[in-house]
């Protein structure tokens, strides 16, 4: 039955009257009804509201929500999942601006604006606000990819942040996107309808209870399954199950690598052995060689000392060469040990990585996992036979190498030296350094004057090339008395050296340069001056020429009384000494 005492209600009654007469009673009494709850709705702005739709074109719709006013709803607020709106159809929609005397700003009949959008992530928020708190935990799948994180849809669009996507944030968090997850409600802002999670906290949770069961049941010895999570230049870390090992590169193969990537890949599942556990600190160290029997077991046995074998160069450094001789057992060829002659300065000079060679075990230690190898030792020593080359006596030739202060080395093979003491160079000239005779680089003819093998050394003669000159041709060619001419070639503060000839020199003594005392050789002479001389003795044992200037000019007589007065000294000084005992001279004889 229709109420009439609700038409009559009604202010305009007119409007009752034809009310009465368009409609049956039942459908006059529900649009009665509907028309006083609309208009009993609150109409404040950024209210929700139930509204009729009463007209619609291709961009809007016209809704009805009472209070004498009407808003416009865009057509694409409805989804391609929903029924599309028909006139007559009842819609919830937010009021977000009222009408005022000039009508409303943003809707085209200048009327209320309205949004059937944000009343449903209204109406969404207010019921998930029932479900859900923080530090609980959701279910959502993500969205898209938004700067700072990522969009999950719970059931609302949740803010899940780069930094708590996982334990480590992984390349690209993009390839999370379409995947269902779980996380930890972090923070809920009612006011700006905003709710933070964390996938991270949830796994950092679900870890911790993981890891006190692991560190429970671990054990040093066990073989464990894990995950390879990270590479580092130093080795790889292992998520066991809760917790993470550390796989050091050199607990990876007996044999040598570079990288820990040239054993493991991240994500890749492996069999490690439990080496070691710090439960204070909850570190694990992990194996993989120890997998496998160690290579270095019964190594004396396989590769005993002085035996022979051939390698594989696998490293080459400043000081030597490691060689492979099996997978994990390596040695080091040091650079002292490659070669009997070639002045090696570096390793690569003979080697290569890669190069196949021939070495012979020097040394094992087992303890150390250290092999000692020489390369030289699988071929002949030279100087095993340097004797039988280099007999004393023998004429050689050779390139001079280098110079020092003390002489000169000649190289008369490759890595056979002798060395050519200054004093080997001439018979007679007083020489102060190799370069003045010799320069490198120069062949020369040498004879060989004694072989060291031991030592290694071959001493060389260049003057006994020819014959010595002071057996015979000197004390011929130079008489005392003689008068000669020659050259000062250098001034002391005992004498001056005359140059006679190439290479011969005499002493002057400071004596023997004039009638008069002599305080001071250049005061008489200079380097360069050419002067005469007498010789005055020619001694062959110590290779000297005594010479005056003075007695250039003294007749016979003088000479025997210069003689004469100094065998007196002589006896006088014999007859002192033979006073003294044998307690020796008093005064010098020289």
């Amino acid at each position: 039955m229709v109420n009439r005492n609700l038409i009559r209600s009604l202010e305009d009654d007119t409007l009752a009257n034809e009310l009465l007469g368009l409609a049956p009673d039942e459908e006059l009494e529900d649009m009665l009804l509907e028309a006083f709850e609309v208009e009993q709705q609150d109409f404040d702005v950024n209210k929700i509201v139930i509204g009729r739709i009463v007209e619609l074109n291709d961009e809007w719709a016209l809704v009805d929500v009472g209070f004498k006013s009407e808003g416009t709803v865009p057509l694409n607020e409805w989804g391609p999942d929903e029924d599309p709106p028909v006139v007559g159809g009842n819609v919830q929609v937010l009021i977000e601006e009222m009408e005022d005397e000039l009508g409303g700003a943003d809707d085209p009949y200048g009327m209320i604006s309205l949004s059937k959008r944000k009343a449903e992530k209204i109406v969404q928020w207010e019921k998930m606000m029932e479900s859900v708190a923080e530090d609980q935990v959701v279910t959502g799948t993500v969205i898209r990819k938004i700067k700072g994180g990522l969009l999950v849809d719970i059931g609302v669009n949740v803010f899940l942040p780069g930094s708590q996507v996982d334990i480590r944030r992984p390349g690209d968090i993009g390839d999370f996107i379409g995947r269902v997850i779980q996380a930890e409600v972090l923070k809920i802002d009612d006011t700006r309808r905003n709710i933070v999670i964390s996938r991270r906290s949830l796994i950092e949770k679900q870890r911790e209870e993981d890891r006190a069961y692991l560190m429970q049941e671990l054990e040093v010895g066990q073989i464990r399954k894990g995950i390879v999570k990270n590479i580092a230049d130093f080795g790889a870390f292992v998520d066991l199950g809760g917790i993470d090992g550390l796989l050091h590169i050199t607990d990876m193969s007996w044999e040598r690598i570079q990288h820990p990537s040239e054993m493991v890949a991240i994500d890749q599942e492996i069999d490690v052995k439990v080496l070691h556990i710090d439960r204070e600190k909850q570190k694990i160290a992990l194996g993989l060689k120890q997998k496998e029997r160690n290579p270095w077991e019964s190594i004396g046995e396989r590769y005993e000392v002085g035996s022979t074998h051939t390698g594989e160069v696998v490293n080459v450094m400043s000081y030597g060469a490691f060689v492979k001789l099996e997978a994990g057992i390596e040695g080091l060829v040091h650079i002292s040990e490659m070669s009997w002659t070639k002045r090696v300065n570096h390793p690569s000079e003979l080697v290569s990585i890669g190069d196949q060679v021939e070495v012979k075990i020097l040394g094992v230690d087992v303890e150390g996992q250290q092999l000692s190898l020489g390369m030289k030792q699988t071929q002949d020593n030279p100087w095993d036979i340097v004797m039988d080359k280099y007999p004393e006596g023998a004429d050689v030739t050779g390139k001079i190498r280098n110079l020092t202060n003390y002489g000169a080395f000649v190289e008369l093979e490759e890595g056979i030296d002798g060395l050519l003491h200054v004093s080997d160079m001439s018979w007679t000239r007083k020489i102060s350094h190799p370069s003045e005779v010799l320069e490198k680089g120069q062949e020369i003819n040498c004879k060989v004057l004694s072989v060291d093998q031991s030592r290694r050394r071959i001493a060389l003669g260049l003057k006994q090339m020819e014959g010595d000159p002071w057996d015979n041709d000197i004390p011929d060619r130079y008489q005392p008395g003689q008068v000669i001419n020659g050259k000062v070639t250098k001034i002391t503060n005992f004498g001056v050296f005359v140059g006679l000839e190439d290479g011969l020199e005499g002493l002057l003594h400071i004596s023997e340069l004039a009638d008069h005392k002599v305080e001071d050789p250049e005061e008489v002479v200079k380097v360069g001056d050419e002067i005469e001389v007498k010789i005055l003795r020619v001694d062959t044992e110590e290779r000297k020429i005594g010479l005056s200037r003075k007695r250039v000019e003294w007749a016979e007589d003088q000479e025997e009384a210069a003689a004469e007065e100094e065998r007196q000294k002589v006896s006088e000084h014999q007859e002192l000494k033979g006073g003294l005992g044998d307690g020796g001279p008093l005064i010098p004889t020289e």
